[in-house]
């Protein structure tokens, strides 16, 4: 009896091992949101690592996390490091493309709680209330990433944050002048 459970256990962790092995390594989670405000009133906030924590939706899940920061202030080889909570883990980010008021492509190197590398970018596009963000990540999941992601729905569970990032986001840049809502001098009232 022992042994005929020894086999089906064996059996069922082939099918599995099967299964995970077959599944597809790239993966991709994007959402999308009107902030409102113009395109270039989002993009500092999106291109200088400085700003990000006052939208990110992780930050709030370990106030007791470490940030530094390296290289330029913002733009292209702009680095920043976290280290937190088993919520959060560490890791960096670095800015590798960066469109003025366009496009900014971040690449992601996650250390804990497991080693991965992903790329995130953002996309502007001016719309009549704003601008559109487009936040997109993607990359490749390795055997482990491949059977987390059985159980559990990345999309969901990664697209939330990104939603709850972009509304943090468009409160962000709510709170910031636009060039067209400041008193313009006219000479005629003077």
């Amino acid at each position: 009896m022992f042994k005929k459970i020894l086999i089906a256990l064996a059996a069922a962790l082939l099918i599995l091992v099967v299964v995970v092995a077959t599944r597809p390594a790239d993966f991709t989670i994007s959402r999308k949101a009107t902030v409102g405000a113009p395109p270039a009133v989002v993009f500092p906030h999106l291109n200088d690592f400085t700003k990000w924590n006052a939208w990110s939706p992780w930050v709030k899940l370990d106030p007791e996390a470490k940030f530094t920061f390296e290289g330029p202030d913002a733009g292209v080889g702009a680095k920043y490091a976290w280290s937190g909570n088993n919520k959060i883990g560490a890791g960096t980010n670095e800015i590798v493309e960066s469109v003025a008021d366009e496009k900014v492509r971040v690449k992601l190197m996650f250390e804990k709680p497991f080693e991965a590398t992903s790329e995130a970018q953002f996309d502007l596009k001016p719309v009549e209330a704003g601008t559109e963000v487009t936040w997109t990540m993607t990359g490749k999941n390795n055997f482990a990433g491949k059977a987390f992601a059985l159980f559990m729905d990345m999309d969901k569970l990664v697209g939330a944050d990104f939603e709850a990032g972009l509304a943090n986001l468009n409160k962000v840049v709510a709170s910031v002048p636009t060039p067209e809502a400041e008193p313009k001098f006219d000479a005629r009232t003077q």
